[in-house]
C-alpha cells in the first residue's frame, strides 16, 4: 500500500530556527544509529520513518558508518525516501556524516579532503540523492589541518551536494576556529552536533556559549544516555535489555545501584509532571531553547510517538529543575 502522509502533522511538531540561519528544525528529529541496518528488519525502520514524519520530524540524521554493516542505514533511507518519500523530499531536512573508519587505506576516515568528498559521493548513491541538506564532519582529525577540513565542507557546498554543512564532537575551541574558517570561505557553520543529557552535561563548560556568540545551532545525541534515562532500568538489567547482551555502547557498569537509585527518583518526579522519565528527559535538553533538536534513536513507532510527547507538557519550574541538580549532583 502506497503511503500518504498525515495531513495535520505540522500541527503536531515544534519547530525551532537553527541558529541564525533561516533554517528551522524539529524540537525532536530521528536518528539511524541503530535498528535501520541491513541486518535489521525492512519493515519496522520503514514504519518508524513514516510514523516519524507523520508526526511532523522533518529531519533524518545519518551518516556514512551506520548500520551495520556500515552504509546499509542510508541504503534502507534510500529505499523508503524512493517507494514512499519521493512526493515529500523537499518537505525533509536529510543529513549525513564522515569522520569515522569506512574503507581501508590512509583515504577512508578523518577529515582530508579526499576522504569527505568521496565519502559524500558514496552516501549520495546509496540514498539515491542528488545533495543532502546538512553535512557533517563527524570528529575532529588531529592530523589534517582544519582549514583543509573545513575546505572540503565548503566545496561540497558550491558543488551542490549539500545545502548546509555541520561538526560533530568539536570541542568549543576547535568548534570556534572551524566556524571562523568557515565565515571566511562565505559557507557558514549551521549546526553542532554532540551530546548532551542530563548526566552528560559537558556542553555546558564553554560549548554552548560559542555555539550562541557564532549564531550556530545544536543537535544533540544521546539525550537519553544511552536508555539509561527511561523506565527499562528501573528495576536493573533484564534479560532482554540492551545492556545484557554484547552491546559496545551501554555496559553493566553503567548502572550501579547508586546510578539506577538516582534515575528512580528521577522518574518520580517524572511522573509528578505527567510524564515518561524518557519525555522528562527529553524535555530536559530542549528547556528555554538553547538547543535547537533533541536527536533520538528508537527501535519501534511508539517510542517515537512517546518522544514526540515530551513536547506537550509545560516547561520546568526552577523548583524542578533543581531537584533534577540535587538528585544527579
Amino acid at each position: 500500500m502506497s503511503y500518504s502522509a498525515n495531513p495535520e502533522r505540522y500541527e503536531l511538531m515544534t519547530y525551532n530556527r537553527c541558529g541564525t540561519s533561516g533554517l528551522r528544525l524539529p524540537a525532536i528529529s530521528l536518528g539511524l544509529w541503530h535498528n535501520f541496518g541491513g541486518i535489521d528488519v525492512f519493515e519496522n525502520g520503514r514504519a518508524m520513518l513514516c510514523r516519524a514524519f507523520d508526526l511532523g520530524i522533518t529531519h533524518f540524521d545519518l551518516a556514512n558508518n551506520y548500520g551495520p554493516p556500515p552504509g546499509s542505514a542510508e541504503e534502507t533511507f534510500g529505499r523508503v525516501l524512493k517507494d514512499d518519500f519521493s512526493a515529500y523530499r523537499d518537505e525533509m531536512i536529510i543529513s549525513t556524516k564522515a569522520g569515522y573508519y569506512m574503507w581501508p587505506g590512509p583515504y577512508g576516515e578523518w577529515g582530508s579532503k579526499k576522504y569527505l568528498v568521496s565519502s559524500l559521493d558514496q552516501s549520495l548513491k546509496r540514498m539515491q540523492l542528488d545533495y543532502v541538506d546538512i553535512f557533517y564532519h563527524h570528529r575532529p582529525d588531529p592530523n589534517t589541518p582544519l582549514e583543509e577540513t573545513m575546505a572540503a565542507l565548503d566545496l561540497i557546498v558550491r558543488q551542490g551536494k549539500a545545502l548546509y554543512v555541520g561538526i560533530s564532537n568539536y570541542r568549543p575551541e576547535e568548534t570556534r576556529e572551524a566556524a571562523r574558517i568557515l565565515k571566511r570561505l562565505g559557507t557558514p557553520c549551521l549546526i553542532h552536533q554532540p551530546n548532551y543529557s542530563m548526566m552528560s552535561r559537558w556542553i555546558e563548560d564553554g560549548l554552548q556559549d560559542v555555539l550562541d556568540e557564532e549564531g550556530i545551532g545544536s543537535i544533540v545525541f544521546s539525550p537519553l544516555e544511552k536508555g539509561i534515562l527511561t523506565d527499562r532500568y528501573l528495576e536493573g538489567i533484564t534479560p532482554d535489555s540492551r545492556a545484557a547482551g554484547p552491546s559496545v555502547f551501554l555496559k553493566p557498569e553503567d548502572l550501579s545501584k547508586e546510578r539506577i537509585a538516582k534515575v528512580k527518583q528521577l522518574n518520580e518526579l517524572a511522573m509528578e509532571r505527567g510524564q515518561k522519565l524518557s519525555q522528562m528527559a527529553l524535555a530536559w535538553v530542549l528547556r528555554r531553547g538553547r538547543v535547537t533538536s533533541a536527536l533520538i534513536g528508537a527501535s519501534k513507532a511508539s517510542q517515537i510517538e512517546d518522544a514526540v510527547g515530551a513536547l506537550r507538557v509545560p516547561d520546568f519550574t526552577d523548583e524542578e529543575l533543581a531537584r533534577i541538580d540535587a538528585i544527579l549532583k
